[in-house]
């Protein structure tokens, strides 16, 4: 009995070594509902700048990658279930998601901003100014004050799940109504319709919606949001078990960032570098 239990030991740890040494295939876990960073197009298939980086990366690693698409709200959840290996899907790194999985190092990071309809009332605090949560000096906390001001008693909406729910949580609390989406496209359809006061997300995504037709009439205000609540930068996450899979990443990223790919594919899909 003591040589059969050694036997099996033996097979299960030759097998889980084989397994953990495997990334010839990767799945990756994408929203393919956030442009510019990942969406899909008229033909249904996925494309942005984190599904180039996505490729990119997997020709590096000299993996053969398949994309799924997955909703926001259970991605994380998907990942920990074997559904794919990583997550690429404009995740900010935040102490609460480490607590669960792991991170490479950041790719990107883009600050979040309020939007609201140019004919509102609120569009009169104009867009200016920069707040790092994690280092309020005198001139920062006047304008997250401001901000504060200006949204109190209104509707804010945010994509759930994310970052941005977390700030309007934790830093607006009840001095606004929060309304949260499934996805930033019907985030951006109700600030349209007039059904929020006001929209939070990253600057980018909106962008590329204020550049398309029915976004023309979406503005910013206040300053633009980092640190605290929203972390620090976009990674790519993975399972806490995979430590070699993360490392081929991290090194698949350092060679992308220093033969200027990383910044090549934000700045095609951002129309700026958003890359770290």
């Amino acid at each position: 009995m003591k040589r059969f239990y050694l036997t099996l030991i033996s097979v299960l740890l030759t097998v889980s070594a084989s397994y953990a040494g495997d990334w010839s295939k990767i799945k990756i876990g994408t929203e393919g509902a956030y442009p510019p960073w990942n969406g899909t197009n008229a033909a249904g298939e996925l494309e942005g700048a984190e599904i180039d980086l996505a490729m990119d990366l997997c020709a590096r690693m000299n993996a053969e990658c398949e994309l799924v698409a997955q909703d926001w709200d259970g991605i994380i959840p998907a990942l920990q279930n074997g559904k794919y290996d990583a997550i690429i899907a404009g995740m900010s790194i935040t102490s609460e998601r480490m607590e669960v999985i792991n991170f490479s190092q950041g790719y990107a990071n883009e600050p979040a901003s309020f939007s609201v309809l140019k004919s509102s009332p609120l569009a009169s605090l104009q867009s200016a100014g920069k707040v790092n949560m994690d280092a309020l000096d005198n001139t920062s906390s006047a304008l997250l004050d401001s901000l504060k001001s200006t949204l109190d008693g209104k509707v804010v909406g945010v994509q759930g799940s994310t970052t941005h729910e977390n700030f309007v949580k934790q830093v607006l609390g009840d001095s606004v109504t929060m309304k949260s989406y499934d996805t930033q496209q019907n985030l951006e359809l109700d600030l349209t319709a007039g059904r929020i006061d006001a929209a939070l997300s990253d600057k980018g995504s909106m962008e590329e919606f204020m550049s398309s037709d029915n976004g023309q009439n979406i503005t910013f205000i206040g300053p633009g949001l980092g640190g605290g609540p929203f972390g620090g930068g976009v990674g790519a996450g993975l399972r806490k078990a995979d430590t070699d899979l993360l490392e081929m990443i991290n090194k698949a990223i350092d060679e992308a960032r220093a033969d200027g790919t990383l910044a090549e594919h934000f700045i095609k899909w951002f129309g700026k570098d958003i890359s770290m």
